[in-house]
């Protein structure tokens, strides 16, 4: 596809998206459905759907139809600025999260700590615009962002006020993330106009992080920026210290973000890796991240609740997870032969128990080589092992692995997937195709895991000469 007709046809994709947000998106107060079918069935229901998969289909197809050829960094900056204009006017899409970030921070400007108690203790005037399940459970989000919530309400004091400050937050970190990825590209050797197509002008970037809002976008741009600064400046104790505190403000919006922390420090290495010059000039990227988490929570007046609320995502089951897909699979098989077994605690333990080892055997690879690239793997290992996969998840992965991978195919499709898996007002498909979804995603898991363990007794055999 040539350059200038991928960047009209995303933009008309986009603009079918805002209209989907306008006429059925997650709009306050609007009634919170019960299933797909109910918004077939609710105002403009088929034109909703109608807008929003096309939409979704050529925005897709834009992107993806350039990931190989794209102009120049200009041009795609550029043309991702406009794909999120018609976002950017519109009401939120596909997520209601915004509307916990406002009760969230009306619950901290009162005075209320967010990680003891839900919205619904205020309670918070906008509760109706919650979905239920986010009510009553304590706030998972770092200390930065509950004193970002707090502020944006006090400021605005409106819930349409304080949409449209989450929002400009979030541009805010679409914005630094455009800065600093070229930045860290260069240092691994990645031309600079591919990482910033395949890490902004992906579908997720527009539906979730721009018209959804959500504090990922913050997120994911100090991380990039952190990265980049460690990258550029590695063996100098200022940089270092200055880009590991931009990693610990990335994980105290959220504590993902620390997964990155151990690779940075490899990266951070002038010359041939040694514990003495890991402590030497890691010790920097480090001291500054602890220093940034602790001194933010300090700040904040609050304690490390935080973390533990993180365990209440664990309530959602989908079959995006690969340790719930799994779990959920175990079950079903089970009920032909008069079994009700739940295995989603053990499939999940296991699957926590693989990523920390796979985090460790990840670290240990990246002493000797590409440490940044590593860092990106392990983030989307942390994302697929992890009890709870929402699209937007596969955001963080993507930022990183745009900007220091080889190869993008595999990644790309994941990406594509992912954005055609929440429909306009919020309703995720995943938890309506589970008997479907599950043993799918549970054969995928057998043929990844064959051809693994197929590749690695390859890389052993000894190469016989002719």
């Amino acid at each position: 596809m040539p350059h200038h007709l991928a960047r009209w046809t995303g933009l008309a994709g986009s603009a079918l998206l805002a209209v989907a947000a306008f006429l059925g998106g997650a709009l306050p107060g609007s009634p919170l459905r019960a299933n797909p079918l109910s918004i077939w069935q609710g105002p403009h229901g088929p034109l909703v759907l109608a807008a929003w998969l096309v939409g979704t289909a050529l925005l897709a197809y834009a992107w993806w139809a350039l990931r190989d050829s794209v102009p120049s960094t200009r041009w795609a900056l550029t043309t991702v600025g406009l794909w999120l204009l018609p976002l950017l006017v519109a009401p939120p899409l596909a997520s209601r999260d915004v509307y916990a970030y406002a009760c969230q921070g009306a619950s901290y400007a009162a005075g209320i700590n967010p990680y003891e108690q839900g919205v619904s203790a205020l309670p918070c005037p906008w509760l109706d615009s919650i979905s239920f399940i986010w009510r009553d459970t304590p706030a998972p989000y770092g200390p930065l962002f509950v004193v970002l919530s707090g502020a944006v309400v006090k400021a605005t004091g409106s819930l349409t006020g304080a949409i449209v400050m989450f929002r400009l937050i979030a541009v805010a970190g679409v914005a630094l993330t455009a800065v600093s990825l070229p930045v860290l590209a260069r240092r691994v050797g990645v031309p600079a106009e591919r990482a910033i197509w395949l890490a902004l002008g992906c579908p997720l970037v527009a539906v979730h992080l721009v018209s959804g809002a959500h504090n990922d976008a913050l997120m994911v741009g100090l991380l990039v920026a952190g990265l980049a600064v460690i990258a550029s400046r590695p063996g100098r104790p200022g940089p270092l210290l200055g880009g590991g505190a931009l990693l610990g403000l990335a994980a105290a919006i959220k504590v993902t973000a620390l997964v990155v922390v151990p690779f940075a420090a490899l990266a951070a290495i002038v010359g041939a890796y040694s514990i003495r010059a890991l402590l030497r000039h890691g010790g920097w990227v480090v001291g500054g991240a602890v220093a940034a988490v602790g001194g933010v929570t300090v700040a904040a007046g609050l304690d490390f609740g935080w973390v533990a609320g993180l365990a209440s995502g664990s309530d959602v089951i989908a079959w995006t997870s690969p340790s719930t897909a799994i779990g959920q699979t175990v079950g079903y098989l089970a009920v032909p032969f008069g079994g009700h077994i739940d295995a989603l605690p053990v499939t999940r333990g296991i699957g926590v128990a693989v990523l920390a080892l796979l985090l460790v055997w990840l670290w240990w690879r990246a002493r000797t080589r590409e440490p940044l690239w590593h860092a990106a793997v392990a983030l989307a290992a942390t994302v697929a092992l992890a009890p709870i996969f929402h699209p937007w998840y596969w955001i963080w992965p993507l930022a990183v692995l745009a900007a220091t991978a080889r190869r993008t195919g595999w990644f790309i499709v994941v990406a594509l997937v992912a954005s055609f898996l929440v429909l306009p007002d919020g309703t995720g498909l995943p938890r309506f195709t589970k008997t479907v979804g599950a043993p799918l995603m549970t054969l995928l898991v057998i043929a990844l895991v064959i051809r693994l363990v197929r590749s690695a007794r390859a890389a052993r055999q000894p190469v016989v000469a002719d």
